[in-house]
């Protein structure tokens, strides 16, 4: 695959809109997730452009950090002629992304849309959503960290955002992480099972066949 990578471009708008948000608080504002402002005055493109925000540099690099790492994968994986092909696997690839950002959002809009004082940013659902795609291309492949197959990763990553979720209290958004990582899961599996078959019946059979951390 030639040239520069969908991922790569998404990091870098990321980086950019991030970084000038930073000390452009009115900039911020305008773009942040805020349900009060796409209840009153319709403006649906917040639930795009939040995902192009982040908190803080950490915030950021940790985001596209993972972002990267995985995205280039899957971006790779979707372009190959045998799954969905360089064009169709590059508009796939971006539904994905920015699907997640958007529906990962909406359960804290319904939640929120009452609360002048709520806000949120990051790209944690769209991240979220890359590294549950990557599980289904090797369910037992062994995380760096947590120290752990992807699938059993990914279960607990569910268990522990709505666990987090229902708690409360941390300021992070931890139902946007579930609804992305299930909106990443799902929807490959979906793609997969209208242009690529065998790719489910790979997984299901990578599933059922356990590996240690070496393979």
């Amino acid at each position: 695959m030639g040239g520069i990578s969908l991922t790569l471009i998404i990091v870098i708008m990321t980086g950019i809109v991030s970084y000038q948000a930073f000390s452009n608080v009115s900039m911020r504002e305008k773009l942040i997730l805020h349900p009060v402002s796409i209840k009153e005055r319709g403006e649906f493109y917040r639930f795009i452009t939040h995902g192009f925000l982040h908190a803080d540099l950490t915030h950021l690099l940790i985001n596209m950090y993972v972002l990267y790492t995985f995205g280039e994968y899957v971006e790779q994986v979707f372009t190959l002629p045998q799954i969905f092909g360089p064009t169709k696997g590059r508009i796939i690839f971006l539904i994905l992304y920015l699907g997640a950002i958007i529906l990962s959002s909406i359960p804290s809009y319904f939640r929120h849309q009452e609360n002048n004082f709520y806000r949120a940013l990051g790209a944690s659902g769209g991240t979220s959503a890359i590294v549950f795609a990557f599980i289904i291309f090797d369910p037992w492949q062994w995380f760096i960290f947590p120290p752990l197959p992807g699938i059993l990763m990914g279960v607990g990553y569910l268990f522990y955002s709505s666990y987090m979720d229902k708690r409360g209290g941390d300021n992070i958004g931890h139902n946007a992480h579930f609804w992305g990582a299930v909106f990443g899961f799902v929807f490959t599996l979906a793609m997969f099972q209208v242009y690529a078959p065998e790719m489910v019946d790979l997984f299901l059979e990578k599933l059922m066949s356990p590996r240690g951390p070496n393979g």
